[in-house]
């Protein structure tokens, strides 16, 4: 897939992992009765925010990266069909490895 975003800042692009989830007797739950997810991959980073001085802060996190985010965090957009989200490097929790 090719992004047409480039992040700024300290904001990062995340596809939402959706998990289908099946209840212990069998029966599969409608994206309307999930809960939203909260892991996702990174796709795009931005460059990283600035300091005090202008210079830039690196990001700890990465494309390609698994993540954790906050349940309600970021900007839900649309892109090729896609949920993705629009999240700041603080509103992820931990890289999964």
């Amino acid at each position: 897939m090719s992004l047409n975003l480039k992040p700024l800042g300290d904001r990062l692009i995340v596809k939402p992992l959706e998990q289908e989830e099946v209840t212990s007797g069998g029966i599969v739950l409608p994206e309307t009765a999930k809960e939203k997810p909260q892991k996702g991959e990174v796709v795009a980073a931005g460059p990283g925010a600035r300091d005090e001085d202008g210079e830039r802060i690196p990001m700890d996190v990465s494309v390609g990266d698994n993540v954790l985010f906050a349940k309600y965090a970021g900007t839900e957009i649309k892109l090729d069909g896609d949920k993705h989200l629009i999240l700041r490097e603080s509103d992820i929790l931990a890289i999964v490895e």
